[in-house]
């Protein structure tokens, strides 16, 4: 039993990882949006049977609906949509590589907006790192496969930048509150499902059964494992880890989708988006080194 929070910690970075081929094979059958509406729907599902069973879901909460439905946009609709869309213009692996970038504009945002963040100098050099990574992964210079490239860099950079922003606004609102993180995700895929069901056109949305493979990447792979489960398992690892340790494990998704993408599927990855990738790697952990001095 000592060793299952480290084998949840790995077990966390490949199910995150493999999100990407789940989202590419699926958006050759359907839109992002559908895709995005299927991996909540699933992931929804085991997380409410959680906070029920633990009892965490309370009416009162209710009164705190509009920053539930602030989250749902920032860090679940917008977010889930941004990743699926760019996921479908790029190759699988290069897309999980940018996902990568989260930290790096978490820390922008933060930096714009919360007052205790400070920009040092290794933040500063970690910022314009990643950024130059993102530049390379675009590139912008490819003639014909520019645009598609830049426009899947665009989506992966407004999904990054989404989550990012939930962070902080979840660290000025929603923190204070001292809601469970149980319920607090309940509520965000919860308030989520319901915009997606209004929002979403589900013409064509059947052909995902169609092909049975692609049918059970999202519902196992994306949804109830990519989603509701793997928060499960992050709020686990937090508890026994610590939160510092906990996201770390962001360092292993992009490095999972790679691997899927070159050794699996046979993508035909650049040697510039490898580089760009330990770019981006050196870039997470300058943004990061305050905070673990902090820890100490």
């Amino acid at each position: 039993m000592k060793y299952l929070p480290m084998l949840a910690f790995g077990g966390l970075g490949v199910i995150w990882g493999s999100n990407f081929i789940y989202m590419k094979m699926a958006s050759e059958l359907i839109s992002s949006s559908q895709i995005v509406l299927l991996r909540v729907l699933f992931g929804f599902l085991p997380i409410f049977f959680y906070a029920y069973l633990i009892k965490v879901i309370k009416l009162s909460h209710m009164k705190h609906v509009g920053h539930f439905f602030v989250m749902s946009l920032l860090a679940t609709v917008a977010y889930y949509y941004g990743f699926a869309k760019g996921a479908s213009l790029l190759l699988s692996g290069v897309a999980g590589a940018l996902s990568g970038t989260i930290p790096i504009f978490a820390l922008l945002l933060g930096l714009l907006f919360i007052s205790e963040e400070r920009l040092s100098i290794n933040r500063a050099i970690g910022l314009l790192v990643g950024l130059f990574s993102v530049f390379l992964i675009a590139n912008p210079f490819s003639g014909n496969l520019a645009s598609t490239n830049i426009e899947g860099v665009i989506y992966m950079v407004f999904g990054s930048l989404s989550i990012g922003a939930s962070f902080v606004y979840a660290k000025k609102y929603v923190l204070p509150l001292k809601i469970s993180s149980t319920a607090l995700t309940t509520y965000q895929l919860g308030v989520a499902l319901l915009i997606l069901c209004v929002v979403t056109d589900y013409e064509g949305i059947g052909n995902i059964s169609s092909d049975l493979h692609v049918l059970v990447g999202i519902v196992v792979g994306l949804g109830l494992l990519g989603t509701g489960i793997a928060y499960l398992i992050y709020y686990y690892i937090i508890e026994k880890l610590g939160a510092i340790s906990a996201s770390s494990v962001t360092y292993i998704p992009p490095v999972v989708a790679l691997i899927i993408g070159a050794v699996i599927v046979g993508e035909d990855i650049r040697a510039v988006d490898y580089f760009a990738t330990g770019l981006i790697f050196l870039a997470v952990m300058l943004v990061n080194k305050k905070n673990q001095n902090t820890a100490k």
